[in-house]
């Protein structure tokens, strides 16, 4: 699948090093860095309802990460999927009378066209699952094989059963068990896979908690025929072949929304255990949400602020950048037009540097030790916040190098002021 154009970014005199980020599964700041070349896997878009702001952060907060490694010298490998199958989405399209195909290429060329008018860097993989479903379905066959999975009677079907994850004997090896990512009870597990796309209560199951491998065929459904039955994907096995398949075992950080935590990232990575017999990742690392209007940013209660829209506005994306990233990417906010009329404001008063004007300067200041200021901000678990201060104060006193400023702005925060 085509990605986006990728941004320049600028090469930032100085030294830098890579970042502590926090880690979901120990709970601790770690050092991210894994060799010359890191390895990030972020889950993408199901292609409806796309760009909204939630999804936004989230990109935008893994986008910093990438910008800190590139900083510290590191090389990048960047994989992200698209679930471009999956029943919300066939949902959408039947609500709005469409082929769900047409559906999910018009959302991905809307995501395409957001994530380069916000500067995002593009996935060196952006693969689709209906690109791979081959390769999925041979995994499954694996897991069967392994006695990690098995099949449950699926009456409503006549290509075969459906085949599901058997969380008891993958946790056996001791590589993956339960509640190793996320930490969650079990109360909280059942709770949250009857929200997020689970099934607990399905008859036939060994434990409610098992996943969904490989959705046997239904009637008016789409499906593949593969070397498992006719079917298609369940939702969590699709990441981990992707990710095994372009980045390996082990890989620096598997990142995602904090919705994610359970059952997407618990369960992507026990498949990925029960495949390879090594962790998925090294570090888990979650954005947090958005609210609006007083209630979380979710496609099912419709409350979204669309990228899209704020650009056919004529909202400068430089603005939408800088809203998301004036709140730490682990925090919990909520978005309004004061918020946005900030980030605008800001937009005006940072161009300013570029032209050489600076309001009420004080006393000016090294532009080289703002350059590391901002760099230790974000060192410090991508705190984007201190470093948007930083660039402020920096503003307000003047600086000897406005142009190395405003390179460490682009470069550090995406933000490139020299752009029309």
């Amino acid at each position: 699948m085509r990605a986006w154009p990728r941004p320049d970014v600028p090469t930032v005199p100085g030294e830098a090093c890579a970042p502590l980020l926090h880690d979901t599964a120990s709970g601790r700041l770690v050092e991210v860095h894994t060799g010359d070349t890191a390895r990030l896997y972020v889950c993408g878009i199901t292609p409806y309802d796309a760009t909204h702001i939630g999804h936004a952060s989230t990109y935008l907060a893994f986008d910093t990460l990438q910008r800190v490694w590139l900083d510290a010298g590191l090389e990048v490998h960047y994989a992200q999927n698209i679930t471009d199958v999956d029943d919300p989405l066939l949902e959408r399209a039947a609500q709005r009378g469409l082929d769900w195909r047409s559906l999910a290429d018009e959302q991905i060329q809307l995501f395409r066209d957001d994530m380069t008018a916000l500067s995002v860097l593009p996935p060196d993989d952006y693969v689709a699952v209906t690109e791979v479903i081959d390769p999925i379905a041979a995994a499954v066959v694996r897991l069967l094989d392994a006695g990690v999975a098995y099949r449950v009677d699926t009456p409503d079907s006549d290509a075969g059963d459906d085949v599901y994850f058997d969380i008891a004997a993958a946790s056996a090896p001791g590589v993956w068990t339960l509640g190793s990512e996320s930490g969650y009870d079990r109360a909280l597990m059942e709770r949250l896979s009857a929200e997020r796309g689970g099934d607990p209560d399905r008859v036939g199951k060994k434990d409610p908690l098992d996943p969904l491998l490989w959705r046997a065929a239904r009637v008016g459904e789409p499906s593949w025929e593969t070397v498992v039955g006719a079917g298609r994907p369940g939702w969590h096995i699709e990441c981990s072949v992707i990710a095994l398949d372009h980045l390996g075992t082990d890989f620096t950080v598997q990142g995602g929304g904090s919705d994610l935590v359970f059952p997407h990232h618990e369960m992507s990575a026990g498949h990925a255990a029960a495949l390879s017999g090594h962790p998925l990742a090294a570090v888990y690392s979650h954005a947090g949400m958005v609210a609006y209007q007083g209630e979380k940013m979710s496609k099912s209660l419709g409350n979204l602020v669309l990228v899209s829209e704020l650009r056919a506005r004529g909202v400068d994306p430089r603005a939408v950048r800088l809203a998301v990233l004036a709140h730490h990417y682990r925090s919990d906010w909520e978005w309004t037009d004061s918020v946005l009329d900030e980030a605008a404001d800001r937009v005006v008063r940072w161009r300013d540097v570029v032209d050489g004007r600076h309001s009420e300067p004080r006393q000016q200041v090294s532009a080289r030790d703002v350059v590391e200021a901002m760099r230790s901000a974000l060192r410090n678990d991508l705190d984007t916040p201190g470093t948007i201060a930083v660039v402020d104060e920096a503003v307000r006193s003047g600086v000897d190098d406005p142009g190395l400023l405003v390179s460490a702005i682009d470069a550090l925060l995406g933000v490139a002021l020299l752009a029309d």
